[in-house]
């Protein structure tokens, strides 16, 4: 095995945490596998991965050493993309990241069309709401909601989101339903926070032409979307959050929307990626798709 090999097996390694799996993803057999990581701790002359009964797991070596051949595997797979011919059909490992709502509800419930429409491009998908440096965890794009702050990425728009500001029936029995936005002083919400240290967003409307903020008192505070509604659901406070989101819980009834006649803003979502991925064919064809997907359901 050479060593471009090697460094594809070591990657699919420690992704899919198992000798196993990986040699059967590169249709080798398992003892030519364990062979070739062997031969690469001892030409590198450092143990990369750690083996128990259940997981194989990087070490601090090998974490490094991934990320680095991340990066160096992508880049040789760029460089073959570039010919016309592979161009039209890319392939290789493209690493996504993206919210957990938007996995979930928009991209991966037709996740298959892109797979049929690219056979040859293998998707590594990670999610959550922390804050990911592309470059470094050798990332190649990421989908995310609000105006973007990193000016060294770059940034092509998917949407503007539609927002709605609602709580649960339980809620508003106690609370009363505001029936304008200077009544929102009585009453609470759940806060949102994010893992960079952000505060507590306000609610934002539409009031006679202006864009106000409303910072308003609330006992829970989470930073994960999903938990975000479902304390609404539970009747801890009013939220502010893509209608697509909580479209089933609004038809349903077990949210309901107020203050309808004042406008929330709408809220962008974006695919990101670093500049040194401009030119790659499995990030254009993935955000050109993503592009085409988002368009389909928000306009």
């Amino acid at each position: 095995m050479d060593r471009f090999d090697s460094l594809q097996l070591f990657t699919r390694i420690v992704e899919l945490g198992s000798f196993s799996h990986a040699a059967a993803a590169l249709d080798i057999p398992r003892a030519t596998a364990t062979h070739a990581i062997k031969a690469l701790e001892t030409r590198l002359g450092v143990r990369l991965l750690e083996r128990t009964t259940r997981q194989v797991r990087p070490t601090l070596d090998g974490q490094a050493f991934y990320q680095r051949c991340v990066h160096l595997l992508a880049e040789l797979d760029d460089a073959e993309s570039s010919l016309q011919h592979v161009a039209a059909n890319p392939r290789g490992v493209l690493r996504v990241d993206m919210h957990g709502t938007h996995a979930t509800k928009i991209v991966l419930p037709r996740i298959d069309e892109f797979r049929a429409r690219y056979p040859r491009i293998d998707l590594v998908v990670s999610g959550g709401d922390r804050l990911v440096d592309l470059v470094r965890e050798g990332v190649d794009c990421v989908i995310r909601a609000g105006t973007p702050r990193d000016s060294s990425l770059v940034v092509r728009r998917l949407a503007l989101m539609p927002q709605v500001v609602c709580a649960s029936p339980a809620y508003l029995e106690a609370f009363g339903v505001p029936q304008h936005p200077d009544q929102l002083s009585r009453h609470e919400v759940v806060k949102f926070f994010s893992r960079s240290g952000a505060a507590s967003y306000p609610l934002e409307l539409h009031v006679n032409g202006q864009l106000q903020s409303f910072s308003l008192a609330g006992w829970m505070s989470v930073n994960d979307a999903e938990n975000y509604v479902m304390a609404a659901l539970r009747g801890c406070g009013l939220i502010q959050v893509p209608r697509f989101h909580v479209d089933d819980a609004l038809r349903e009834g077990r949210l309901v929307e107020v203050l309808s006649d004042w406008l929330s803003p709408d809220l962008p979502v974006s695919a990101l990626y670093p500049h040194h991925r401009q030119l790659s064919p499995r990030v254009r064809v993935f955000v050109d798709w993503l592009v085409a997907l988002y368009a389909e359901r928000f306009g």
